[in-house]
């Protein structure tokens, strides 16, 4: 990117992060370090991709802010909803992509003829990045705004039909609402990249374009629908027995089983609806994050015939 276009894009994105208090401190200086290295890439689509995820996700949350407030606990025993997102948040959603720009920045700039351009069956590190944003738009959509499904979430990794409803904010939950949602958050992604990628002229058709696209959205809604079934299986839900709320720790962080206010005779006020203790929220969205872009930047070199060996380089 031009650096004085980058420069002043990351000055506002961080005031308007800054103003909103939708980041933390450490999570300021972290996104700000994310920024800088997309935009260091000598395309303007990756650095793009980042502004669109950030923008349309905090425009999400505030969507649902107030319904989730009434629907779920926060950890700390208040009501729930979203507080300033942590470096950890930033980094779950943008880590992949981050060390994917760096490798292929230093591709181009090994090879400078082919930094023009995109030519077609090459450079899937591109897909991978791309992959990336797709899926964690898609989870974002699905999560920030499923919740307010006018159903109750149905458990996907609950055994044997029909999948058990559960507390909305369960992880593992999914409505036709979130599933619409998702979509609609891949699609958003896949129209910036579609936009905004320089595909080399005369390789790719308008077709060859068009299902590029088809493709980023499918992985998208695949990364959301394998977010619920990690998050249903590797991350425990905790509900909160007496009001039936789903407990979220604060900035993605695991929920303590045995805490929550009422406590009487050592019993705690809060159970396990769903899944293991193995992962935080944050730490399924990064697995979520990186599967997808492997999975994609594999799936493309079969496709194209190319060399495994060309998924890093």
């Amino acid at each position: 990117m031009q650096p004085l276009i980058a420069i002043s894009a990351i000055v506002a994105l961080l005031y308007r992060a800054y103003s909103r208090r939708s980041l933390t401190p450490l999570g300021l200086v972290v996104a700000g370090i994310t920024a800088t290295i997309h935009a260091i890439h000598p395309w303007s689509v990756f650095f793009t991709l980042l502004g669109v995820f950030f923008l349309a996700g905090s425009a999400v949350t505030k969507v649902k802010h107030d319904v989730k407030a009434r629907l779920t606990l926060s950890a700390s025993g208040t009501s729930g909803g979203e507080g300033p997102r942590t470096h950890i948040q930033v980094l779950a959603n943008s880590l992949v992509a981050s060390t994917l720009i760096i490798l292929h920045a230093r591709k181009l700039a090994a090879e400078p003829a082919q930094s023009a351009c995109w030519p077609k069956r090459s450079d899937v590190l591109v897909v991978g990045i791309i992959a990336n944003y797709a899926a964690v738009a898609a989870d974002t959509f699905s999560s920030e705004l499923g919740i307010l499904s006018p159903t109750p979430p149905r458990l996907l990794t609950s055994l044997g039909p029909p999948l058990r409803p559960v507390p909305r904010g369960t992880n593992g939950g999914v409505t036709p609402t979130g599933l619409l949602a998702g979509l609609l958050g891949a699609a958003l992604i896949a129209a910036t990249a579609v936009l905004l990628t320089p595909f080399c002229g005369g390789e790719w058709s308008i077709a060859d374009k068009a299902a590029f696209a088809g493709a980023v959205v499918a992985v998208g809604v695949m990364g959301s629908l394998l977010d619920s079934v990690m998050g249903g299986v590797l991350q425990a839900s905790v509900v909160d027995v007496r009001s039936g709320k789903v407990v979220e720790g604060e900035g993605g962080r695991k929920v303590l089983v045995g805490g929550g206010e009422g406590r009487e005779k050592g019993r705690s006020s809060r159970k396990v609806e769903s899944g293991w203790d193995v992962l935080s929220n944050n730490g399924v969205n990064l697995l979520m994050a990186a599967s997808m872009s492997g999975g994609a930047m594999v799936a493309t070199c079969w496709f194209w015939g190319l060399p495994l060996s060309g998924v890093l380089w």
